[in-house]
């Protein structure tokens, strides 16, 4: 395969939502552009159901290398994602295999909206539970060889949780190791991921040239705040999915704050960046945000979903949300109870009865446009129930 060694491609590569390049992006710089074809990959542990905009870097950045004619492969963690990647605060709960096929059963057809898995170049969709389900005890022996306890020791998050004497089961120190020997398995030249991944993908690095004698690559990605101001996750579901609706989507990416707007154009749509910096001037010479935001959470639904579906959620957003409108297409319901509570749950406007109570207490429900308070409030035929300002749901 012939491969493209465009210098803008390269360079957007190189730079655009990069936190750090290993051992250095002027090494890698080279690789590129030396012509020779290059395996690459980033992994993600279907640890919820859901991929979202911040794994949306990765997967551009898999885009761009798929263009320029490399090897790019997928890379689902089944098998790491039983051990679970330390959380920051406590140990996370062991997954089972059943959880793990649910949760990755749309992941494919989520990633497609950005990458290509058939055609010329395609992606390759793999599993590490290939190579790491068979695994021997004297092979993870020998991984472990590679590495010491006083080097697993200095990830950030084991230093806090020994801190806070939290437990720090053994099963956790093994998942550095198990991920780096992924890029062992499939001898890759470049890894992305999260630059909260970086330690593990440093091990991984370590663990190519102890087995295979030779250098592996990172990009570490900066990571993207959700809309709610913590770092997106799958577990907890904060972010903007990459399964949301066009009116979803857009509305998510409006309820940013004012200061994510820039990081919001680099890291989530494909604006030129000398463009970004200009839209950076105008914001800090006094311009209306507003209309940036707006420009970026086109762009942000334009680049999974097309420019038509862009459109919709913008004419949602200004409809609605702006003007305080209802959408026309009101979902209907016939609940089990008219409780508020059960109404909300029932038309999955929330997710649980705790989840409701909670926007309940802190006013975002309203029954009619009145503010509901109690967790009590009975509903009736032809109420509209609102939770926030996108979700709607007529009782019948």
């Amino acid at each position: 395969m012939n491969i493209n060694t465009d210098p803008k491609l390269i360079e957007e590569f190189l730079t655009r939502g990069v936190e750090a390049i290993y051992p250095h992006a002027d090494e890698l710089k080279k690789k590129l552009m030396s012509g020779e074809r290059l395996r690459a990959y980033q992994g993600f542990d279907p640890t919820g159901p859901y991929l979202h905009v911040g794994h949306a870097m990765g997967i551009r950045a898999m885009r761009l290398l798929q263009q320029m004619g490399h090897e790019v492969i997928f890379l689902v963690g089944d098998f790491t994602a039983m051990i679970g990647d330390p959380d920051k605060d406590t140990t996370r709960d062991m997954l089972t295999e059943e959880q793990i096929q649910k949760n990755m059963s749309g992941w494919k057809e989520q990633a497609g909206q950005l990458i290509n898995f058939d055609g010329e170049n395609p992606v390759q969709f793999k599993r590490n539970s290939e190579w790491l389900k068979d695994i021997k005890l004297p092979e993870v022996l020998k991984l472990m060889y590679n590495t010491t306890l006083q080097r697993t020791m200095e990830r950030d998050l084991f230093a806090r949780r020994l801190k806070i004497e939290d437990p720090i089961r053994l099963h956790e120190i093994l998942y550095p190791l198990m991920q780096g020997y992924d890029g062992v398995a499939m001898n890759v030249d470049i890894e992305i991921g999260g630059a909260d991944q970086t330690f593990n993908m440093l091990t991984g690095r370590m663990l190519s040239k102890a087995y295979l004698n030779k250098e592996k690559f990172v990009r570490a990605n900066r990571m993207m705040n959700a809309p709610d101001s913590i770092t997106m996750s799958k577990t907890k579901g904060n972010g903007i999915n990459l399964s949301d609706s066009p009116e979803d989507m857009y509305g998510k990416a409006m309820s940013y704050a004012d200061n994510e707007i820039i990081n919001g154009f680099e890291f989530l749509t494909e604006i030129p960046m000398a463009e970004i910096k200009e839209m950076e001037k105008e914001i800090k010479n006094g311009a209306n945000p507003m209309e940036f935001k707006k420009k970026m959470a086109f762009e942000i639904v334009k680049i999974i979903k097309g420019v038509e579906a862009a459109q919709i959620g913008q004419t949602y957003f200004e409809k609605v949300i702006q003007s305080k409108n209802r959408p026309e297409d009101i979902l209907e319901l016939k609940p089990s109870s008219y409780n508020v509570v059960d109404v909300l749950v029932e038309s999955k406007i929330c997710k649980s009865k705790s989840e409701a109570r909670q926007m309940i207490e802190q006013g975002g429900v309203k029954v009619n446009d009145e503010k509901v308070s109690a967790f009590d409030f009975a509903t009736k035929s032809g109420d509209v129930v609102q939770k926030g300002s996108r979700f709607f749901v007529r009782v019948k």
